[in-house]
């Protein structure tokens, strides 16, 4: 069964954000990584103030709950709106079960990252629901996320 967690965008303030919930809640941050870690994209340089921008972030919340959340950017941030900057993020149990909600939950609506094999060895994709809301499917393969660590 998938694991379903409330992702967070923010505009240049995630790690704020982030180190006042941690204050709050305590635990520590599994991953943290900025833009500035990825791989460059399509031969283009990020620009100087995207490279300290948190690309993800993840803070344990409760046995079951892990809230997570990034900043935008580039054409991502023209956006960005406060109030509606979230998603409903869904960690699936296999491949198959990301392609049937990704599929099944994209239907009439914009899908803005397909479903793809990603650098960081997830298999992951976005969209916005005919209904408006914004979505993320996420599958981390065990075989994949072992080359990464």
């Amino acid at each position: 069964m998938a694991t379903v967690n409330v992702y967070l965008t923010f505009n240049g303030n995630c790690r704020q954000a982030f180190e006042f919930y941690k204050s709050v809640f305590g635990g520590e941050f599994p991953y943290i990584g900025t833009f500035g870690e990825m791989p460059p994209q399509d031969g283009k340089e990020l620009p100087q103030e995207d490279k300290d921008k948190i690309m993800h972030v993840s803070l344990p919340i409760s046995q079951e709950t892990m809230l997570m959340g990034s900043d935008t950017g580039g054409e991502w941030s023209s956006n960005f709106k406060e109030g509606n900057n979230f998603s409903i993020s869904i960690n699936a149990d296999s491949k198959e079960e990301a392609d049937k909600l990704f599929n099944g939950l994209s239907q009439d609506g914009q899908i803005t990252m397909p479903l793809a094999d990603t650098f960081w060895g997830a298999y992951f994709g976005m969209f916005t629901d005919q209904f408006g809301i914004n979505w993320m499917v996420n599958y981390d393969d065990p075989a994949k996320m072992q080359q990464h660590s």
